[in-house]
């Protein structure tokens, strides 16, 4: 297989996070752009706010990469108003892809309502737009339990509101990668979270994030049925190496 159609490279930490400027943060953005364009990767995934110089350097180049971008990054607790004019901006600046952070914590505390609306709501935006959508649940903030359920509830929304042939645009992605762990635990894609998402979300395609660093992982993620991997760390993994990446 070619691991290469499958990952999307990604790039998200903001200016305080790289312990750069805004001008140094910009130009390791243009790279992992760059990056993406010379290597063939699926995608180059990239804060709301670089869309536009992804958008750009990629038509220069005359390029299939596509554009990504995540909304209500990394906690998802954001009005659904608000997500929604973060994500119709960003297809205004030409993303491909929107990755929006589901509120995990209303969820957890049982405000299913309020889940199921910004589901249905960011999914009818994206999928009017012809836009691929993703829905993060942050498996590492779940148990068990609650991420068959909250794979289930995604599912469920999309396949009761939207044709059949949309299915394959909305994913259930597993992580954010920020999502902070006690005790060094995984805060990404794991064997046993993917597997469960693979059993609840079907038919929706499933992504996973964080925690994939090697080639070896990737393609274990492909064989479980994956069809997209975040990482920040795609041209080692592609290459054969461990990427030392925290997400």
């Amino acid at each position: 297989m070619n691991i290469k159609d499958y990952l999307d490279s990604t790039y998200l930490k903001t200016n305080v996070q790289a312990g750069l400027s805004e001008s140094e943060n910009i130009v390791v953005a243009q790279g992992f752009i760059q990056e993406a364009i010379e290597e063939g990767f699926k995608l180059i995934m990239i804060r709301p706010d670089r869309v536009a110089l992804a958008k750009e350097m990629i038509v220069a180049a005359e390029s299939k990469v596509l554009v990504g971008t995540v909304i209500d990054f990394p906690e998802g607790k954001s009005s659904l108003d608000k997500k929604l004019d973060e994500a119709l901006e960003c297809i205004q600046n030409g993303a491909d892809d929107l990755d929006f952070v589901c509120n995990y914590e209303a969820f957890k505390a049982g405000d299913v309502d309020l889940v199921e609306e910004e589901i249905l709501k960011g999914t009818q935006l994206g999928l009017k737009h012809n836009k691929t959508v993703k829905w993060i649940i942050e498996v590492a903030a779940l148990n068990e339990s609650q991420i068959a359920q909250f794979s289930a509830l995604i599912k469920n929304v999309v396949i009761s509101n939207f044709n059949e042939r949309s299915f394959s645009s909305v994913f259930v992605k597993s992580s954010t990668g920020f999502y902070k762990t006690e005790n060094d635990l995984p805060n990404g894609a794991t064997v046993s979270s993917i597997k469960i998402m693979l059993e609840n979300a079907s038919p929706l395609p499933v992504k996973a994030a964080g925690g994939v660093r090697t080639y070896e992982e990737a393609v274990k993620m492909v064989e479980l049925g994956v069809k997209r991997i975040g990482t920040s760390g795609a041209k080692a993994i592609a290459n054969g190496e461990e990427s030392s990446s925290q997400y």
